[in-house]
């Protein structure tokens, strides 16, 4: 199963708000959605806060997944 995928690499922590929503709203009809944060907790943290933010069900990766965050409602 190939997830539509945002890679954060190389964005800022200013860029993430917008870019995160942006992507979400563009591509709610192919849910589930795959973001990769990599391993800073603060990127994380932010597109945890917009998806929260825009009512998301969604969940965080864990052990070998750690730094991904997949979006399952929008």
């Amino acid at each position: 199963m190939n997830l539509t995928t945002l890679d954060l690499h190389g964005k800022r922590h200013h860029e993430v708000d917008l870019v995160v929503e942006n992507f979400i709203y563009l591509n709610q009809e192919e849910c589930p959605l795959l973001i990769i944060c990599g391993n800073s907790q603060k990127m994380i943290s932010l597109v945890v806060e917009v998806l929260k933010r825009v009512d998301c069900v969604f969940e965080e990766g864990k052990g070998h997944n750690y730094g991904t965050v997949i979006v399952r409602k929008v």
